[in-house]
């Protein structure tokens, strides 16, 4: 995936997790919204991880195309 297709892909995310957050009544989301809202928030830290694997490569040399969306269990096991 390109830079600008990533970058494209974390602006979709980040519009439906705010999306889902705007329609929370006052108990809070559902639970689809919720399982949803942990599926964007994976897909947004792998994004994240992505992008900056790739800016990384380029940074030294190498081909950013070669950057590989990491699975969602190792980029939420990064400490912050």
């Amino acid at each position: 995936m390109a830079e600008q297709d990533t970058i494209a892909r974390i602006d979709a995310l980040i519009a439906e997790e705010r999306d889902l957050r705007s329609r929370a009544t006052g108990s809070g989301l559902d639970d689809d919204a919720r399982s949803r809202l942990r599926e964007i928030q994976q897909q947004l830290d792998q994004c994240w991880d992505l992008l900056r694997q790739r800016r990384a490569l380029a940074e030294f040399g190498d081909n950013p195309d070669n950057a590989e969306v990491r699975p969602a269990g190792e980029v939420e096991s990064y400490r912050q």
